[in-house]
């Protein structure tokens, strides 16, 4: 595929059913479901507050009103939270895509029940270990799609995180740490699309990323709060100089339904990759290193206590 795509070029998608985790009320999760919503699929919303998962739904519908969605309750900073929600998704039958879409963005230092750093955790860790337990269900479609949001931050990480997951080694910088997250997502895209490949498995892995969007990520992990104070300024500040969270969106949708090989990455075609129509972008050095994506693997089976099937 070559060139821009647009969100007119999704096909109809009846008959699919779509897992979308982060699906907060305006973020890049949102507009991702709506959209597919929009042509026809089953689309099941995949979040840590049920309250502000069913505004999402309400939203949704306000615009699609026959929409097919349903819920699904995950904290992917917690391991456990995670296997109880893949245990409920077995009742959804055949899943057609999942799209890793939920993230923390440079939250204070702490550590989760698991004692895992909480940016590793929600943004590597969790959904590591989701799509691992649901990889079943994208088997059983028969043209499954796993689909993982990265960040161009990705490419200010100077290593691949392959250090001991449990232990702090020296100061921590929340802003390097969550660079690391994001190569961490695009190391997992790679060894886990050529682990299917190798399987012969009928499962593709891409990645997308949405440039720089006008969500409450960047203020959340600044302040703790989206609204309110500084947070209010600081949310109009990103919203000011960034593109809106539906065309930041248009990446992730790119992945999941257009005809890509995988382990392909989708962002913005604007100059710095910053806003534009979605096409197929590159990525850093480090983030093509087999070994470390190999590395990063086992250290993830290891930490989340799964072995992929």
């Amino acid at each position: 595929m070559s060139g821009t795509w647009r969100v007119d070029d999704i096909p109809d998608q009846t008959g699919r059913t779509v897992v979308v985790t982060g699906p907060t009320v305006g973020g890049l999760g949102h507009h991702t479901a709506l959209e597919l919503a929009r042509k026809g699929a089953r689309v099941v919303l995949a979040g840590r507050t049920p309250a502000k998962v069913e505004e999402t739904v309400a939203a949704i519908r306000e615009q699609v009103p026959d929409a097919a969605v349903e819920t699904l309750q995950l904290d992917l900073a917690s391991l456990a939270s995670v296997r109880r929600a893949a245990a409920a998704a077995a009742r959804l039958g055949a899943i057609d895509v999942v799209v890793n879409n939920a993230g923390v963005m440079a939250p204070p230092y702490s550590r989760t029940d698991d004692g895992l750093e909480l940016q590793m955790a929600t943004n590597h860790f969790g959904p590591f270990l989701f799509t691992g337990l649901l990889l079943p269900q994208l088997v059983a479609s028969g043209d499954g799609r796993v689909v993982t949001v990265s960040s161009l931050m990705h490419t200010t990480a100077r290593r691949a995180p392959l250090g001991d997951p449990h232990q702090q080694r020296g100061r921590y910088f929340r802003w390097p740490v969550y660079g690391q997250t994001k190569l961490a997502n695009l190391l997992f895209t790679s060894e886990l699309d050529r682990r299917l490949r190798d399987a012969e498995e009928p499962v593709r892995a891409l990645a997308a990323h949405p440039g720089f969007s006008g969500t409450h990520l960047v203020v959340n992990g600044q302040v703790g709060r989206a609204t309110g104070g500084i947070a209010s300024i600081l949310d109009a500040a990103v919203k000011a100089v960034s593109q809106s969270a539906a065309a930041g969106a248009w990446p992730s949708l790119m992945a999941a339904t257009a005809d890509l090989p995988g382990d392909t990455y989708c962002g913005p075609s604007g100059p710095g990759q910053y806003a534009g129509a979605p096409r197929i972008v590159g990525r850093s050095r480090l983030a093509g290193d087999t070994r470390a994506a190999g590395r990063l693997w086992e250290i993830s089976e290891e930490t989340v206590g799964l072995r992929y099937p």
